[in-house]
């Protein structure tokens, strides 16, 4: 083993795959969660392997408190430490407001808000024992400005941000650093079938929309690179939100 481990929810497809690759890359070991695709995860297991760090994969709902305790507690038994968190599970649920249903909503909220709180905390025990410690949680741009049809994910992401502020200010005596990356429209499953992709590109001056790895970067930039960042939102749209 390394000596060094980060965790990665949502880890197994998408931009989660990507800063599993790119932490392996840097030379930790790497733990995904995933929820449903066992054979998804078994490959960017097998594919951080490849880079000559240990990786494993955990199946477990991140909106189950119950059953995130269990599995950290499996985690640390084995590592013995956690060094990187980065929280990017995720779903969408979109519809307009005045048609969201209440089941719309809560699963939302529970899977990409309450889910932070859940993994974190009992995260956050190991890296104050260590003194040492950097989170990421993955936002998103319309957790800063809104989406029409996406008051659940906003709201949710919105969310993020100031649990990130909150705990920066917090942990940053214990030496924890705390941010969070906003993507903008990224290339990914969840993407994939969203309707006037050309109008959005029109929006964007880079004029193409980012990559997973785009995300992975900011993430290795925010948790290995620096070690004077906390408390900040890195957008990541090819200038969207300009």
């Amino acid at each position: 083993m390394s000596e060094k481990l980060a965790l990665v929810t949502g880890g197994s497809r998408g931009i989660g795959r990507a800063c599993a690759l790119k932490l392996a890359q840097a030379g930790y070991d790497v733990v995904i969660n995933y929820a449903g695709n066992a054979e998804a995860a078994q490959k960017t297991v097998e594919d951080i392997k490849a880079l000559g760090v240990e990786a494993e994969a955990y199946r477990f709902d991140v909106s189950n408190q119950t059953e995130v305790d269990e599995n950290i507690e499996k985690i640390v038994a084995k590592y013995g430490r956690i060094d990187i968190l980065v929280n990017n599970a995720g779903i969408t649920r979109d519809d307009l407001f005045i048609r969201m249903t209440e089941d719309k909503w809560s699963a939302v909220i529970n899977t990409n808000l309450n889910s932070a709180f859940y993994v974190t905390k009992p995260v956050v025990k190991v890296m104050m024992k260590q003194r040492n410690g950097a989170i990421v949680n993955t936002t998103s741009v319309v957790g800063v400005y809104g989406n029409v049809g996406q008051a659940n994910y906003s709201a949710a992401k919105a969310g993020l941000i100031g649990f990130t502020k909150s705990l920066a200010k917090e942990l940053g005596s214990r030496n924890i650093r705390v941010n969070a990356v906003a993507p903008g429209f990224i290339a990914t499953d969840m993407t994939k079938d969203l309707a006037n992709t050309d109008e959005m590109l029109k929006l964007i001056p880079l004029k193409r929309m980012g990559t997973p790895e785009d995300i992975a970067d900011a993430v290795k930039f925010l948790t290995v690179d620096s070690t004077y960042v906390t408390g900040q939102v890195l957008e990541v749209d090819g200038g969207l939100i300009i």
